[in-house]
């Protein structure tokens, strides 16, 4: 039983008889004082309450002192008949049974929350209706309060998402900034750089690049596009390691490029971009096999780059690059069968890879350095046609080669490329002017590829591909040789 003054339209204090008094007592006096200053009583029926000797006793005493106040049932569990205490069902002074209006708990009655509204209703002596009203303002004042929270709450979730995005964006921009210049380092400056026999610039190059993706930087929240630039850095870096004669760390650069291609074409194998930078990995990894007469372990790379070379052709046919791509594929197979010897296939190989190249420099007739790689291919189909013993024909390459290499470096007479070129052909021209007897032409075309080898040592040193050079053309040349 709860009793409460509601005189102030409060339903504070309240009074609640919590224990069940001992069977040889009777009402005690804090009972008595609680039940005569309490305005109303509500009473919790339950078929407990209705076996209950006391709360039968308090409602008979709170109606005898409080003829006129309320008394308010609410049902908790059970039927009314089993839960209404008797005297709760009577009058005081007619004494007749009278079941009372309740508030029920019941899940299939009121319920609770309307089981409340009412008990608030009868303590306080409002009106049901203004009840539930007032209730309903207050819900809908919470609710507003609670949507307006959440309004504020999603505003600065937004404006958070819009401060991550920007940010985002400008590291994208940063990071695409910092990456174009380093690809303008490996491609462009490093042409440059090559073209003057630089080796020594080009290694602090390669060490900034390299710094730039190495330095704490996770490689697998990196974008596709920054992983293909970083296996074109490596690439260029592992190139001109071999330039140097560092050979551990160029594999180490090649393998660790080998590694990203591989895992960029898996995810999308027809993708030209990644086509060619994996066709790249096979081809460096097979050169340093070729480099050591390791002919066996380097022609299955340079198939594998010949195939995906061929798949590039067939995806882009109109693109001279991938053209280009193909000669350089057919050549590296062309490489081997010359150094092993085997004429015809020779033959075949180097047509093909000079085929390839001349298709390329149709679609991009400007392209100088294409013309410098055509220059190579009329070499080595001039190779393979001297191990038939074709001396004539290959003599005839050579000369195209030559003219090429001449009107080059007619138009760039500081490139180092060209006149190293310039110089390996004619090496190898006075070598078959040597053999169909032109011996006097032979000399003075030697003389001056070595003049021009030992300027380009003094120019770098550290170039051992010149030193190389430099040593077999300092060999006399022999009648007949």
């Amino acid at each position: 039983m709860v009793g409460g003054d509601v005189a102030k339209r409060t339903l504070a204090p309240i009074f609640r008889d919590r224990a069940e008094l001992p069977a040889s007592s009777s009402l005690d006096r804090a009972v008595r004082e609680a039940l005569s200053a309490s305005q109303a009583l509500l009473v919790l029926c339950s078929p407990d309450a209705r076996s209950s000797r006391w709360v039968n006793e308090e409602i008979t005493l709170f109606r005898t002192m409080h003829p006129d106040r309320p008394v308010i049932a609410a049902i908790l569990k059970g039927d009314p008949a089993d839960s209404f205490p008797p005297a709760l069902l009577q009058t005081p002074d007619q004494g007749e049974r009278q079941e009372p209006i309740a508030a029920d708990f019941r899940p299939q009655q009121d319920g609770a929350k309307l089981a409340r509204l009412k008990i608030v209703a009868g303590l306080s002596g409002i009106p049901l209706d203004r009840i539930i009203q007032r209730d309903a303002q207050r819900q809908v004042r919470r609710v507003m309060a609670v949507t307006a929270a959440a309004l504020l709450l999603v505003i600065a979730l937004g404006l958070m998402l819009l401060s991550i995005i920007e940010a985002k964006r400008e590291t994208d921009a940063q990071r695409q900034k910092a990456e174009g210049l380093i690809e303008f380092m490996l491609t462009d400056l490093r042409g440059k750089l090559q073209g003057v026999g630089r080796l020594d610039i080009l290694q602090s190059v390669n060490a900034r690049a390299l710094s730039y993706y190495a330095s704490d930087r996770n490689l697998n929240a990196l974008p596709p596009e920054s992983l293909e630039r970083r296996a074109r850095a490596l690439h260029a870096m592992g190139e001109d390691e071999l330039r140097r004669g560092n050979e551990a760390t160029a594999v180490s650069q090649f393998k660790e490029a080998y590694r990203t291609t591989s895992t960029l074409l898996a995810h999308r194998s027809d993708d030209p971009q990644r086509l060619y930078a994996h066709a790249q990995s096979e081809f460096w990894l097979g050169y340093v096999d070729f480099m050591h007469d390791r002919n066996d372990q380097a022609l299955p790379r340079f198939k594998a780059y010949q195939s995906m070379a061929a798949k590039l052709v067939r995806l882009r046919p109109k693109e001279g690059r991938y053209w280009r791509e193909l000669a350089f594929a057919h050549g590296n197979i062309c490489t081997i069968k010359v150094t092993d010897k085997k004429g015809m296939e020779a033959v075949a190989t180097c047509e093909r890879a000079l085929t390839a190249m001349m298709k390329a420099s149709d679609l991009d007739p400007a392209n100088a350095s294409l013309a410098a790689d055509l220059a190579n291919r009329h070499a080595w189909l001039a190779d393979a046609l001297l191990l038939q013993g074709a001396y004539a024909q290959a003599l005839a390459q050579r000369r195209l080669q030559s003219g090429i290499l001449k009107r080059l470096i007619d138009k760039d007479p500081m490139n180092a490329a060209y006149l190293q070129d310039w110089i390996l052909a004619r090496y190898s021209m006075s070598d078959l002017l040597n053999r169909t007897g032109d011996r006097k032409e032979a000399l003075k075309m030697r003389a001056d590829a070595l003049r021009d080898v030992m300027r380009l040592v003094a120019q770098d040193p550290d170039n051992k591909d010149w030193q190389i050079w430099r040593d077999k053309m300092s060999q006399p040349l022999t009648e007949g040789d």
